[in-house]
Parts: C-alpha cells; sequence; structure tokens
C-alpha cells in the first residue's frame, strides 16, 4: 500500500468510527439501555458493506476496496460493541432479551448483507 493510499485508509476508518458514534448516540437518546442501537449500525454496515462491496467488484482498485471495505466499514461496525452489549444482558440476567439480541443482530446482518449484494449487482448492470 502506498501512503497515500495507507492516509485515504486511516481516513476513511476516522469517518467511519466518527459515523458510527453519531449514530449510536442519537439512537441511545431514543433507546436508553438496549441494545437496538448497536443492532441498528451492525445492519445497516452490513447492507451497505454488501452494496459496496458488489458494485465495487471488478470496478475498484483493490486500495479502493480496502479503503471502502476495511477502512471506512470496518471502523463503522461494532461488533465489539455487540458483544459488550450481549455481556451486559447476560450479566444482567436479562436472558431473552440477550437471545434477542443475538439471533436477531446475526439473521437480519446476513440478510442485510444479502439484500445489499443484490442490490449493488442490480446497480452495477
Amino acid at each position: 500500500m502506498t501512503p497515500s493510499s495507507l492516509f485515504a485508509f486511516a481516513g476513511a476508518g476516522s469517518v467511519g468510527a466518527l459515523a458510527r458514534w453519531f449514530l449510536v448516540a442519537q439512537l441511545q437518546e431514543r433507546w436508553p439501555g438496549l441494545p437496538w442501537p448497536v443492532a441498528v449500525v451492525n445492519v445497516l454496515g452490513c447492507f451497505c458493506f454488501g452494496v459496496c462491496w458488489s458494485f465495487g467488484d471488478g470496478r475498484w482498485s483493490p486500495a479502493t476496496s480496502a479503503v471502502v471495505l476495511s477502512g471506512f466499514f470496518g471502523a463503522f461496525t461494532t461488533f465489539s460493541s455487540f458483544a459488550f452489549d450481549c455481556h451486559r444482558l447476560l450479566a444482567e440476567g436479562r436472558l431473552g432479551l440477550l437471545c434477542v439480541n443475538v439471533l436477531g443482530q446475526n439473521l437480519l446482518g446476513l440478510g442485510g448483507l444479502a439484500v445489499g449484494i443484490t442490490l449493488g449487482l442490480r446497480l452495477a448492470r
């Protein structure tokens, strides 16, 4: 990777992290104490990753793909926060909500990715 690619990667990661922070902060005001803000970011991130990956595949340089997919979306999606939310729900004995959180985020994330790939392939035509 060239120095300019490294700076682009770092910049995209910074923007992704800031976007995640802003969106989660806004949603936490609406859903305090619930895992939904991180769920929204994870599902949205999976969907947008799918769109970008399928649209950029074969069109973007490897450096551009790395900047967008690993840089921006690597910082935007929040599975470490997801794991923390799961730990917190488990520690609080909120097992039903824990199960909904784990299954919901994983199933919706896979669904978002699949729909994003489909949309990205259609946009690429």
